[in-house]
């Protein structure tokens, strides 16, 4: 890792953490480097943005996407986590997965209101514990990646298998496509 970060144990900085994240990272017991955090410019808080100034490469950032179904009458939530190179396929297999009819992103006020968590820092940790968290397998094949850390003014890095062990989390094959292929 060459990132252009400051990194500190996640727990060492609960400033930098929305509530439900930093709960989460509390709920997990892990070795206090498990999970670093690192504050970034809000206004850098976007993909492209954020990889550009910090120096991460796109391969070991990760999107968080929230999806909603609807399936007679009930809007079934999930996210799913895609490394930036590549894009959901939210209406093949996430509207698979979820088992609904149509699937598409959550609306910005479902997203923030039922996460607690900011636009543009959504993340798969501290996440409502009855949706379920769908990895990408290409997700796994990374040393570390960089997520949202539930606010836009900092980021958390981990290795991919810490939220691969997270109790609602699914490793899908095949859940993204690389940006620029059609689905």
């Amino acid at each position: 890792m060459n990132y252009a970060l400051t990194l500190v144990p996640a727990l060492d900085r609960p400033d930098l953490l929305a509530d439900p994240v930093r709960d989460a990272i509390a709920g997990l017991r892990l070795a206090d480097s498990a999970i670093q955090v690192a504050e970034i410019d809000p206004e850098l808080a976007d993909t492209a943005a954020f990889c550009e100034r910090y120096r991460v490469p796109l391969e070991e950032s990760a999107n968080c996407v929230l999806i909603a179904g609807k399936r007679g009458g009930d809007i079934r939530m999930a996210a799913a986590l895609v490394l930036a190179t590549t894009r959901a396929d939210v209406n093949g297999v996430l509207r698979r997965q979820l088992d609904v009819r149509k699937a598409s992103f959550a609306s910005r006020e479902v997203a923030t209101g039922q996460t607690g968590m900011e636009y543009g820092g959504i993340t798969p940790l501290g996440l409502p514990a009855e949706w379920p968290v769908y990895l990408d397998a290409a997700v796994l094949g990374a040393e570390h990646v960089v997520i949202g850390s539930g606010v836009r003014r900092s980021k958390l890095v981990l290795a991919p298998s810490v939220l691969a062990g997270l109790p609602a989390a699914t490793v899908v094959e095949g859940l993204a496509s690389p940006v620029g292929s059609s689905v």
